[in-house]
């Protein structure tokens, strides 16, 4: 079988499942959309951004969730963040445990804002892992000559 056609069958493949299980949802289309020739790299560059943000923002969650007496106003102001750029990339499954944990913030239970701290750094692993894959593939779509 031609390496191109295996590539491409992947790559659908891969972004089915991600629709599928409620990683994505159709932002992440739309923003796929904006991406053209002239801008080749605009999809990785915008999730790239996201990256580096959300690696910052589950730093400050963690040290909020960790304090001692734990201001829920600071640490809902980071899910709050956290929640709206999930959202722009279309990252569905992060954004959802955002809303659970504003919940949990709003309610001032520090037992649940921990357990969805821990889901929200598992998540966003998951959701990194399997946009970096998703990434890989189109490269080597790109590299092979389409």
């Amino acid at each position: 079988m031609d390496v191109m056609i295996q590539l491409q069958r992947q790559l659908r493949e891969h972004s089915a499942f991600l629709r599928k299980e409620g990683y994505l949802d159709d932002q992440f289309e739309q923003l796929q959309k904006l991406q053209d020739e002239s801008s080749p790299d605009f999809v990785v560059e915008v999730v790239s951004i996201f990256f580096d943000d959300s690696e910052k923002l589950l730093n400050n969650l963690a040290k909020a969730v960790e304090q001692k007496a734990v201001d829920f106003k600071q640490v809902d102001a980071h899910v709050h963040q956290f929640k709206g750029s999930s959202a722009s990339i279309g990252a569905k499954r992060v954004k959802n445990v955002c809303i659970e944990f504003r919940n949990y913030c709003e309610a001032q239970n520090i037992d649940e804002c921990l357990i969805c701290m821990q889901k929200l750094q598992f998540e966003y692993s998951v959701l990194k892992n399997q946009l970096e894959y998703l990434f890989r593939l189109e490269q080597q779509i790109r590299a092979a000559g389409v």
